[in-house]
């Protein structure tokens, strides 16, 4: 590491020489480099860090930031047609500003001592969701849908003492990965094993008859979700329920919950317990943040005491007509059980419930009905118009919600290619599926939310044509 220059940076304290040789005389080492020592020789880096001369003053830091923040391509400034999980929505202003207010910004981690209505907010977002998703219990947030699905996975193993699962070949990859990583074990015998379902590849929709034949007394839950990755609205839910019931296994869907203005919640069709995430409801897309997955059951003991994370109760006090917000069951969380707890939990995004409790509040199911439509109307009429380009096809076309598969086979290029060139028409393109389902070749996932106007799917249309064309 180079030696240390004697620069006094203006914006971190504690800066200046003799104030650190003060501190290091008191900590009782001679040189900084002593400190360092004890992190391994080979992980330490030795060169030179790729960094400007220090600013001395806060407006040319704040120029030379921009500077690097302009080299972003963001969604404001270019149609964006991307999903898979993280999808563009419109955030009504109303959203941020409520999780802006320092009541909740400042204090949406801790418990009872820093609630400053926290606790109630959040008690309203898992009444809210609960009356989504047609459950009677929902937890407070954890990290991501995959999250979620991997621990209702490890809740259902627990719930029958069985180890495996069956999973639609359909289930996006990330989350498929991060469903393996919560299955893993550290010991052959504890984990849990995934066997994937096949799909019709016709409709894009679970293969009963390969769900019946891998199904067994090992398996501790059948998980799919509604609408699939592929877009596809899966209209055998009920079917797979008791396939599921019948071999003694629980059934676990994964759901969109902005779709649930249109569609049937997943309790209508036998899920015991629900999943997904709550990022359509009111948070922005941000950067790989913006997301939170949810888990929500009926309220039986037998999954109120497997859920790995908070529940947030009310209950009367002493005082008539006075209530108050607590943690049940919570010897099973970490904070009680430590290393026997049934999962890890903590503050992780316990901000962007109260966004999505706003969102779901004002909405109503009058608005989520709308918002529904809308978004299917767009989404087919997007399906229509790009369908029709010469060498383009919709696979799966019945019954999608949101996101559809456009294959470019007969085109003679490649989605990577298109995708590169649609940016020099300031488009974001579909997800390139080449890769993750190579059966179904040049194929893209592209996603038509309540944002994309009639012109901006024209625009794509005409833009594709072009592309295809040269």
């Amino acid at each position: 590491m180079e030696k240390e220059k004697a620069f006094v940076h203006p914006y971190i304290p504690n800066s200046a020489p003799d104030l650190k040789a003060e501190m290091l005389k008191e900590i009782g080492v001679k040189d900084v480099e002593e400190i360092y020592s004890e992190i391994p020789d080979p992980l330490r880096f030795k060169g030179r860090l790729n960094l400007p001369d220090p600013f001395t003053s806060e407006y040319d830091l704040k120029r030379h930031v921009k500077g690097i923040l302009s080299r972003n391509k963001t969604c404001e400034e270019f149609l964006n047609f991307l999903g898979g999980g993280c999808w563009q929505h419109y955030v009504p202003a109303v959203c941020d500003e409520i999780i802006n207010r320092s009541e909740f910004l400042t204090a949406y981690g801790g418990t009872a001592y820093s609630t400053f209505g926290r606790m109630q907010a959040q008690f309203e977002f898992q009444s809210l969701m609960g009356e989504l998703v047609g459950m009677d219990v929902v937890s407070k947030p954890s990290y991501s849908w995959g999250a979620v699905a991997g621990n209702a996975i490890r809740m259902a193993a627990r719930i029958t003492g069985r180890d495996e699962v069956l999973i639609p070949r359909t289930v996006g990859p990330e989350r498929l990965g991060t469903i393996r990583t919560f299955c893993r074990s550290l010991t052959d015998q504890s984990g849990i094993w995934i066997k994937l379902v096949d799909y019709d590849r016709e409709t894009g929709l679970l293969d009963l008859v390969d769900l019946e034949k891998k199904i067994s007394s090992r398996t501790a839950a059948v998980y799919f979700e509604n609408p699939t990755f592929l877009g596809s609205i899966e209209p055998q839910g009920a079917e797979i329920s008791e396939i599921a019931h019948r071999n003694g296994a629980e059934s676990i869907v994964g759901v969109d919950p902005i779709s649930l203005g249109i569609l049937a919640p997943p309790s209508d069709y036998g899920a015991d317990i629900v999943v997904g995430t709550a990022q359509p409801l009111g948070i922005h897309m941000n950067y790989g943040g913006g997301e939170f997955g949810f888990i929500a059951s009926r309220d039986e003991e037998k999954y109120v005491a497997e859920y790995p994370s908070w529940l947030i109760s009310v209950v009367e006090t002493v005082k008539e007509g006075e209530y108050g917000f607590g943690f049940p069951r919570f010897e099973r969380t970490s904070y009680i059980g430590r290393d026997k707890a049934k999962d890890f939990l903590g503050t992780v995004a316990g901000l962007w419930t109260i966004a999505a409790a706003v969102y779901m509040s004002l909405m109503g199911p009058r608005g989520f009905e709308e918002i529904g439509e809308t978004i299917i109307q767009r989404s087919h009429y997007a399906m229509e118009v790009l369908g029709g380009l010469e060498g383009v096809k919709v696979l799966f076309p019945s019954n999608v919600f949101k996101e559809f598969v456009l294959n470019f086979n007969e085109t003679g290029k490649s989605v990577k290619d298109i995708n590169k060139a649609l940016l020099d028409y300031k488009i974001f393109g579909g997800i390139d599926l080449s890769g993750s389902f190579p059966e179904l070749g040049q194929s893209a996932l592209y996603c038509v939310t309540e944002v994309h106007s009639k012109r901006d799917i024209d625009t794509l249309a005409a833009s594709l044509k072009e592309v295809i064309s040269k």
